[in-house]
């Protein structure tokens, strides 16, 4: 190493070292850094959820024979569902109105009968589609019972001439934890990480410490870089929280690789510091610098990182901006490394992106920040 090589990293260590000094006197940042991901992990995990159980159902039989009793039992058997009280159609469309039931299994007078020709006798369901997607998961429940309960009952329905077995692969359950942790995971590191750069730099240009630094032989490189390596730390410890957290109270697995986690997370918390770091060199201002962070990291990791809504899905321009969004590589590698397991090469297009991404911010980062105050 020449002595070049040594005053580098000597003065970046010297940075740093003032930077940690930094944060132990200031308790928002440790807060942002390790509570605020915590809180809304918990918060997001419970409330995102997609899940519906207990679903208010009533059941009108018309009919009010064995055969239609079985089929009651065999809907609420699945406890999917609860019973709510009703008598005939109306009042089960009475009730579906008032909000008491979000859906109604209507039995027609003459169910068994037919069932006893062997001929079908179809049911009635009614739903509330105020909620498309509630919506759809309980046709898609009662559709599956039905089959069920009719492939066990001879002349209740067909057989078919094809029979199909499917399996679901990574989450059998279709519990919409294990979906959202890793989303919801890489929106809080986007937001924590700019939050705590943008914050904390913006305070010194206010504070006017700035000055001092210009005064001193410390370059732009050696300052970004040992401001930066203390809130890299804090990002890598809100990661391995996020994580531990996901997997403990969600019970999120790993199928993956975790060092490939973690080389994922790096890069992306390199490139959201540096983020932060560009938008408090541009506003010098705290709050202007919480509002232009929040809005460059919030709404873009949130709508479009495929978090909530998958990107396939979006409008092109908006499929097209999402290119730009470094959430989205995160996002796509947590999910395949928890979920569907596998190494370097099922996220190695996720590294190269999050890695440009990086090597762009941060050298912008570098560029606008002048020995200059105004």
């Amino acid at each position: 190493m020449t002595s070049r090589q040594g005053r580098f990293l000597r003065r970046v260590a010297a940075m740093a070292a003032k930077e940690v000094l930094h944060i132990r006197r200031d308790p928002r940042t440790l807060y942002i850094a390790l509570a605020l991901p915590v809180i809304m992990l918990l918060l997001l995990g419970f409330g995102l959820s997609f899940d519906i159980e207990r679903i208010p159902l009533v059941v009108a039989d018309g009919d009010r024979s064995a055969a239609s009793r079985e089929l009651a039992r065999a809907v609420f058997g699945s406890r999917d569902f609860a019973a709510v009280a009703g008598s005939d159609a109306r009042a089960a469309q009475t009730e579906l109105r008032r909000g008491q039931a979000m859906a109604a299994l209507v039995i027609p007078a003459g169910f068994a009968r037919e069932l006893d020709a062997g001929r079908d006798s179809p049911v009635q369901l009614l739903v509330d589609g105020s909620d498309g997607n509630t919506a759809r998961q309980i046709m898609g429940k009662i559709d599956a019972i039905l089959r069920a309960h009719g492939g066990s009952r001879a002349g209740f329905a067909d057989s078919p001439p094809l029979a199909v077995k499917v399996s679901t692969l990574w989450n059998p359950a279709s519990r919409s934890a294990l979906f959202m942790v890793p989303g919801v995971a890489a929106y809080l590191l986007a937001i924590a990480a700019v939050l705590l750069t943008a914050l904390t730099i913006a305070a010194e240009w206010e504070r006017g410490s700035m000055e001092q630094l210009f005064a001193s032989p410390v370059g732009r490189l050696e300052i970004v870089l040992g401001k930066l390596l203390p809130y890299l730390a804090l990002g890598m410890l809100q990661l391995l929280l996020v994580i531990s957290l996901g997997t403990t109270v969600f019970d999120v697995p790993i199928h993956g690789s975790l060092p490939m986690i973690f080389v994922a997370g790096l890069l992306f918390l390199t490139g959201m510091l540096g983020q932060g770091l560009l938008v408090s060199v541009l506003a010098r201002n705290q709050l202007v610098a919480t509002q232009a962070g929040a809005l460059s990291s919030l709404v873009p990791s949130l709508l479009l990182s495929g978090m909530l809504v998958p990107i396939e899905n979006m409008p092109w321009i908006l499929q097209a901006l999402t290119v730009v969004v470094p959430a989205r590589y995160l996002v796509h590698a947590l999910r395949t490394l928890m979920l569907k397991g596998g190494g370097f090469q099922v996220i190695a297009l996720d590294l190269l992106a999050l890695l440009a991404f990086a090597v762009v911010i941060l050298a912008l980062a570098t560029l606008r920040f002048k020995r200059r105050l105004a």
